[in-house]
């Protein structure tokens, strides 16, 4: 059972305001059974499913790590009906259930919302989306994902069916596994059914709806949209953040405001020029330049583009919730959707703002509404009370000792058994190598932090390159995440607030100046690290493993990066044992075995 920690103050009694959503409560079952609820995401991309019993969570993963497609599918009109099939198979296997024991499904999006909106562009192509025949067809594959899951469950769920709208799913995805009785709550990224942005209040069981921006003013797509012009695919945005630190964000500014206007209030974007439904990038060609293709070497000018795109967005952050947090008065802020994912943004919020702690949880983007869309049927449909907190990413499968010495076996791989593994591998990252590192259940969430993870000594200058050419086969830019010991943090980090988030690696922060020259492995160009820390609560071989590092070399960090090459993090120790066989990795430290090359 995962671990829990303390919710703040949740007292006994419910209140509600008027503007709370007006959704039908559910009946329980008559029965003192335990009551499962199953959330579903797959209207976009990050495909994924989450179950919980009672109120707790007991699996969550995302389609991706089991079917080796990234992001699971692409976010296409003619697909929403393309179920997490595998993760939902998962769910009930790990849970030791069958379809007729769910109570409760919950699917992350509502087509008739959808449909009711106008979506009328100046561009768009036919049958695709913004145009009347792609969004009918996008409502009628909705329509279909029913009648799908009873096929697949091998019931009737038409009576347990229930379609719940995208960002209120973010919302409860953030708010109501958080440590806090009340907060504020940002939901932002692409798109729900229409909005962009949406300013939750959260209190107890229950969340209210205060403001939404809706389409096309999106900062989600508006990082799509110049990551592809940038050369890279529309789901980069990630490269996008690390290659904004080798710019000057003062070069391209005044360009962005041309297209991006900004209020102490909200924000709005010229679509004209960026064209979120087509493909043409001519109108900002003739404001930035020339678009790159991927086949063109970076420049300079092209990590200016990036930094003045994670200005305006940082200023349109701070702007946005510092506003509605004057209006609030809240003490806490909970940050859900794709652009949540922004570290350093989170960094200057956390910063910036008055918040005494944010949270975000670790799948912050799509995948993370399946979690959502089961809490809001146990909390808020159900009006069950608060009792569980999500302090931990680890909420995927596990596997034992004996089936991952039987894929060893299969492989006729030499290994070595150790009772002290984590002793044993800090002593090899020591000595200079690169350990895949597997171990309890997979992380939730597009990123490694410490289950599923490559590692090796930050104190290495040349270890970024070698990484990332050798390893990883990605851009020479891409930067490497210190895990430390959280109570060492304060030691190496300027960290303003402390946040559990911090743990889920989605905040950056500046690594002061004495330190920088120890670490250089995995502070980035312009001085910072999204750090993740690390809390024996949370992960404590992890935390012994670092603190063996420690023991051995003074610094309490090991650099952590993602588990894979080129496809998702792996998931099972086929998928480990193959990406450790085709790379550059020195060792594969999988439960208690040690292989090396």
């Amino acid at each position: 059972m995962l671990k829990d920690y303390q919710i703040q103050n949740i007292p006994a009694t419910i209140s509600k305001a008027n503007n709370f959503y007006n959704l039908q409560l559910l009946d329980l079952p008559d029965c003192t059974d335990s009551v499962y609820v199953l959330g579903i995401n797959s209207a976009y991309h990050e495909s994924s499913a989450c179950l919980i019993k009672d109120g707790v969570v007991i699996i969550a993963l995302e389609e991706e790590r089991l079917t080796r497609e990234k992001h699971a599918k692409s976010a296409d009109v003619d697909n929403p009906d393309r179920l997490p099939i595998q993760a939902i198979n998962l769910c009930l296997e790990y849970a030791g259930i069958k379809g007729d024991s769910i109570d409760w499904i919950a699917y992350s999006f509502n087509p008739d919302a959808r449909l009711k909106n106008q979506f009328v562009d100046d561009d768009f192509t036919e049958g695709n989306w913004g145009s009347a025949t792609g969004e009918n067809l996008f409502h009628t594959k909705l329509q279909q994902v029913p009648t799908k899951l009873s096929e697949l469950l091998g019931i009737d769920v038409s009576d347990k069916f229930k379609w719940i709208d995208h960002h209120l799913t973010h919302a409860a995805s953030a708010f109501f596994v958080s440590p806090f009785a009340e907060a504020d709550i940002l939901v932002i990224d692409g798109i729900g059914e229409f909005e962009s942005t949406t300013f939750y209040t959260g209190k107890d069981n229950q969340i209210a709806h205060l403001h939404s921006i809706n389409y096309p003013n999106s900062i989600g797509f508006l990082w799509e949209k110049l990551s592809t012009f940038l050369g890279f695919s529309e789901y980069d945005a990630c490269k996008v953040m690390g290659l904004a630190s080798y710019g000057n964000p003062s070069i391209y500014y005044d360009r962005f405001r041309q297209f991006v206007g900004i209020s102490s209030d909200g924000f709005t974007l010229d679509n004209t020029i960026l064209k979120f439904r087509s493909q043409d990038l001519s109108a900002l060609a003739s404001i930035l330049g020339a678009h790159r293709t991927s086949d063109m070497p970076l420049e300079q000018k092209h990590s200016d583009i990036a930094a003045a795109l994670q200005l305006v967005t940082e200023e349109i952050l701070v702007n946005l919730v510092r506003s509605w947090q004057q209006q609030t008065n809240g003490k806490y802020l909970c940050i859900a959707g794709g652009v949540g994912l922004n570290c350093v943004a989170n960094g200057v919020l956390h910063k910036e703002l008055p918040y005494l702690d944010i949270y975000i949880q670790p799948a912050s983007h799509d995948a993370g509404t399946a979690l959502g869309a089961a809490y809001v049927v146990w909390n808020q449909l159900l009006e069950r009370p608060r009792t569980f907190a999500m302090a931990t990413p680890y909420l995927g499968p596990e596997y034992s000792d004996l089936q991952i010495q039987k894929v060893l076996d299969d492989h006729k791989l030499v290994y070595t058994r150790h009772k002290d593994i984590e002793a044993v591998v800090a002593k090899r990252l020591a000595d200079g190598d690169i350990v895949a590192w597997f171990q309890g259940r997979m992380e939730f969430g597009p990123r490694a932090l410490g289950n599923r993870s490559l590692l090796a000594d930050p104190r290495n200058p040349h270890i970024r390159e070698v990484m990332n050419v050798k390893v990883k086969h990605r851009e020479h830019f891409r930067p490497f995440a210190p895990s430390i010991l959280a109570e060492k943090a304060h030691e190496w980090f300027s960290i303003p607030k402390k946040s559990v988030s911090s743990d889920f690696m989605l905040f950056a922060y500046d690594a002061l100046a004495h330190r920088q020259e120890k670490i250089p492995g995995v502070v980035h160009i312009d001085g910072t690290s999204r750090v993740q820390t690390v809390s024996q609560s949370s992960n404590a071989k992890y935390h012994k493993l670092i603190s063996e590092f420690e023991q051995l070399t003074g610094v309490p960090i090991v650099l952590n990066t993602s588990f894979n090459d080129s496809k998702p993090i792996v998931c099972s120790p086929q998928d480990a044992v193959t990406t450790f066989l085709k790379t550059k990795i020195d060792c594969l430290a999988i439960g208690s075995f040690l292989v090396c090359k």
